[in-house]
């Protein structure tokens, strides 16, 4: 996809993070854009700024945790849109919790919007593109999808998941004119670790050290952007915290020191 000018693009999570970041990035390109995330005002904030570049930008507010709606949701999407050319799956929340102190439920909510109504969403929009013989599926997973971090055992695990799901559908979808881009960002200078999961069930209210010096989401958004218009097939983001994931493949016995020592 060398140019993005006129393609209908939906973005989830696109009232914060990565996903504005996202959104902003696209309407340059001349993108239509479909915004989505539950806090509608915002959604309409991030709106305004988009049409400074772009004629169509459409806001449809959405719970990812309630996947009994999305269908609903991509109908009328696919009503006003008409087609949609690019689906990038952004929204998720992150963790900060010992395993031995995570109850089940809240392992279970993280799985819930990061992997599973991922999935919902996109089996919703596949069978569109596979009419059209024509998409682009994006996903953003993580650099924790490449290996696991301490207090983020649920999040670890939902972003395998999805890196492993999104790996085998590209494979199913390769004489269809479908591309699937998987995006493992580090870290990104978001409110991520504000918003992450704690024992209690509540969010975790600070900003990680990491993440406060990390890249940030415009230039992050840069990049996404360009590995879909190359068609690339995966994406690492960050800074030197990517270099984790080569420890980790070439080096194991040092990855499995330095793991230890990630405090946050």
């Amino acid at each position: 996809m060398k140019s993005l000018k006129e393609k209908v693009v939906w973005i989830t999570g696109a009232s914060s993070g990565i996903g504005e970041a996202l959104a902003y990035a696209m309407a340059k390109e001349g993108a239509y854009l479909v915004l989505s995330a539950r806090n509608a005002a915002k959604l309409e904030e991030v709106r305004a700024q988009c049409l400074q570049f772009t004629p169509k930008c459409w806001v449809k507010p959405m719970d990812l945790t309630a996947i009994e709606r999305l269908e609903e949701v991509t109908k009328s999407v696919l009503a006003e849109a008409g087609s949609i050319d690019v689906l990038i799956n952004n929204a998720g929340r992150s963790q900060r919790s010992l395993a031995r102190e995570t109850p089940l439920t809240n392992d279970r909510s993280i799985m819930e919007i990061n992997f599973f109504s991922v999935v919902a969403l996109t089996k919703l929009i596949l069978p569109h593109m596979l009419k059209r013989q024509s998409g682009h599926l994006v996903v953003v997973s993580s650099i924790t999808g490449k290996f696991g971090v301490p207090m983020r055992t649920a999040y670890s695990a939902s972003k395998h998941a999805v890196q492993g799901y999104f790996e085998a559908l590209r494979a199913e979808l390769v004489n269809d004119n479908i591309q699937v881009t998987i995006v493992s960002p580090g870290r990104i200078k978001t409110n991520i670790s504000r918003n992450a999961l704690t024992k209690d069930g509540q969010s975790h209210n600070k900003m990680d050290e990491g993440q406060a010096h990390g890249l940030g989401a415009d230039r992050c958004a840069d990049q996404i952007v360009r590995a879909i218009k190359q068609n690339r097939k995966e994406l690492l983001v960050g800074k030197k915290e990517i270099l984790m994931v080569y420890i980790r493949r070439f080096l194991p016995a040092l990855y499995h020191r330095l793991i230890t020592k990630i405090k946050n």
